[in-house]
């Protein structure tokens, strides 16, 4: 699944995925993507490995900080 700009959803988001494309003289470019393809975070980087940590990583930061909202929502409820 490619990733392209999507709509506003207001929805909740059930799956991401990071997608690694391969770009000519320009190194590798990493998206973190929702299922209906919308994009999160991309980048551009020099070498595949680097893609994919700096993917992994916005993939990891962007769902710590759901988690975080979620918690501060939950305990301002009380």
């Amino acid at each position: 699944m490619a990733c392209e700009t999507g709509g506003a959803g207001t929805k909740p988001v059930g799956m991401f995925e990071v997608i690694l494309t391969r770009r000519k003289r320009f190194g590798w470019r990493w998206q973190v993507c929702d299922q209906s393809g919308k994009i999160f975070a991309d980048g551009f980087e020099r070498t595949r490995p680097a893609a994919k940590y700096h993917g992994e990583r916005a993939l990891f930061f962007l769902l710590s900080q759901a988690h975080l909202r979620k918690r501060s929502a939950a305990s301002s409820e009380d």
